[in-house]
């Protein structure tokens, strides 16, 4: 993923320019400026509020140049609803691509250990039907 793919996902998930800045090490006025380009309001002062498991994500997820997302910290375990509903960052970027609860462990597909991007993760029904068309080496 370029740096202004990574900053658009940024900017709609909510996150200031200053945070996103931080994490991507680029500047804020070019920030501002792909705000704008899309039309985005500008970013209100103070913690940006959290209701859902989704908002959460990707508040936290990291993007790589390569265009991965990654978790921080060694547990991805998210908590909403006051942090009575709990998930994990895997089992909620499968949610957001595949709009379905995933069925088993939920894996990367890519070449990239502890990925969560929601493009590259999939469940074990999935893994199976793969493995079943393509044979054991796939």
């Amino acid at each position: 993923m370029n740096t202004i793919a990574a900053i658009r996902e940024l900017l709609y998930a909510g996150q200031s320019e200053t945070a996103i800045s931080r994490q991507l090490n680029v500047g804020i006025r070019r920030i501002k400026r792909i705000r704008l380009e899309l039309g985005l309001p500008p970013h209100k002062a103070g913690p940006t509020p959290s209701g859902s498991h989704e908002d959460k994500f990707w508040r936290r997820a990291v993007p790589t140049s390569d265009g991965h997302l990654l978790w921080p910290g060694a547990t991805p375990t998210i908590r909403a609803g006051g942090g009575s509903e709990k998930s994990t960052a895997p089992r909620i970027a499968f949610r957001i691509r595949h709009r379905r609860e995933p069925v088993g462990k939920v894996l990367p597909d890519c070449d990239q250990p502890g990925c969560i991007h929601p493009d590259h993760v999939s469940d074990q029904p999935m893994r199976d039907t793969y493995r079943a068309i393509f044979g054991k080496a796939a």
